[in-house]
């Protein structure tokens, strides 16, 4: 159970100032959330595959195309940054 003490005292490694209004609210709030937990312990999860995502993922790729590459000129007019034949980048060294 978490009391009302165990609130005031994470509040205070947190730095967090609370009203006693708001230790009510967070003890109830908190012991709420731990009932849950043991409900949850109650189930039996034996056969059930371990899962890092609750919705199953893939990656959606598609195929590679060959298609025709912009012209170098094009490029060149729409870049921002560049000295003659090559794109300005900033010094990293």
């Amino acid at each position: 159970m978490i009391d009302k003490e165990t609130v005031k005292h994470v509040a205070k490694i947190a730095r967090i100032n609370l009203t006693e209004e708001e230790i009510d609210k967070f003890s109830r709030q908190l012991n709420d959330i731990v009932e849950d937990f043991k409900i949850l312990d109650e189930l039996d999860v034996e056969n059930v595959a371990p899962s890092f995502h609750p919705i199953r993922t893939e990656n959606v790729l598609r195929e590679d195309e060959v298609k025709e590459c912009l012209k170098r000129e094009e490029i060149f007019k729409i870049a921002c940054h560049k000295e003659g034949d090559y794109f300005k980048a900033p010094k990293i060294m």
